[in-house]
């Protein structure tokens, strides 16, 4: 090589030699949305995703670089769950590095038909440290070290404002709540339930569904287990808000028996998860929730204001909360019944 390079060890133990400058990238699997929080989206030569007639507000970081990415070529994608790449695509945009959240095997099977250094970084869960971790070497790679930290940083002061409001409500005076239209391996209804939920647990939700599973993620129940928990509220995923109304349509007397539904309090805020999990919209969902269930700790903060602050600081797009409304996919009550 007759530029400069440097040896960075990824994710997984990877020594892999890079340009000690990057100025073009190829991100695939989910470090496209962390690339775009770290600032990094005009250093895009191709990308791994989705076609951008197919980008909806709900998938967040994709949708405020629409216009940037306009002209990217697409080198892969993983939609459905499904893994792929174009090496002769990655190889005419000629990037500096690649990035991607795979396997081993695969991180070295796409370096090997490209020629091209691909480092990998945790996939990234929801509010844990594997998602500082990947921003870390993400920053650290791109020359954007101090936008990382203050990427994390932002997260953890959320999630500590969140947890201290909650903290001082007795576990007995919280609302029970369920997380249900569940967005897993596509979308559900009142059935597809959300078991461990990060945004819940964000805010020390007394969440109807603890206990079902061991680890976080969608569920299906019986809905008679709906009916058994009767949560005093009730929070959809916007994709499967329609299910649901549809559902209730056609069987009125069973969500008859839900309080929720009596009381008028079943609400929907964006679907958290869309080409992997979007990391703005459920600290937004976790403010609007907790806005709902606990209005007296909360009731300093113009939930307007502080989810366009939150969209502002990850997307750098401003008042993308009016996007979510125009496409349908904001937040609000649901009307089950009524046109």
């Amino acid at each position: 090589m007759d530029f400069e390079t440097r040896m960075v060890t990824d994710s997984l133990g990877r020594e892999v030699e890079i340009p000690a400058i990057v100025e073009k990238i190829v991100p695939l699997g989910n470090t496209p949305r962390m690339i775009t929080y770290l600032g990094l989206a005009n250093k895009v030569a191709g990308i791994g995703g989705m076609a951008p007639d197919r980008i909806s507000p709900v998938t967040a970081y994709a949708y405020a670089t629409k216009d940037l990415w306009a002209n990217v070529p697409i080198v892969g994608t993983d939609s459905g769950g499904a893994t792929n790449y174009y090496p002769e695509q990655i190889i005419s945009v000629n990037p500096d590095v690649i990035f991607c959240s795979y396997n081993k095997e695969l991180a070295d099977e796409i370096q090997n038909k490209t020629g091209v250094p691909v480092l990998t970084v945790p996939m990234g869960t929801l509010f844990g440290k594997d998602y500082e971790q990947a921003l870390r070497l993400l920053g650290d790679v791109c020359g954007t070290k101090e936008r990382a930290e203050d990427v994390i940083a932002y997260i953890n002061d959320c999630l500590k404002d969140l947890k201290e409001r909650s903290a001082s409500i007795p576990d007995a005076d919280k609302p029970s709540v369920l997380g249900a239209a569940a967005t897993f391996k596509g979308a559900h209804g009142i059935e597809g339930v959300y078991s461990k939920y990060a945004v819940f647990e964000a805010i020390s939700a007394n969440d109807v569904t603890e206990g079902i599973a061991d680890k976080a993620g969608g569920v299906l129940v019986d809905k008679e287990q709906v009916i058994g928990w009767n949560p005093q509220f009730i929070f959809l995923d916007s994709g499967g808000v329609n299910l649901v109304k549809t559902d209730y349509d056609k069987n009125p007397d069973y969500y008859a028996q839900l309080r929720a539904v009596e009381n008028e309090k079943v609400y929907q805020y964006p679907s958290s998860t869309s080409y992997y999990s979007n990391v703005e919209i459920p600290i937004v969902n976790s403010y609007y929730v907790a806005g709902i269930l606990y209005p007296e700790q909360f009731s300093d903060i113009v939930f307007e204001k502080k989810a366009n602050d939150i969209f502002r600081f990850f997307l750098g797009s401003d008042d993308y909360l009016s996007k979510l409304k125009a496409a349908g996919v904001s937040y609000g009550k649901v009307p089950l019944g009524d046109d």
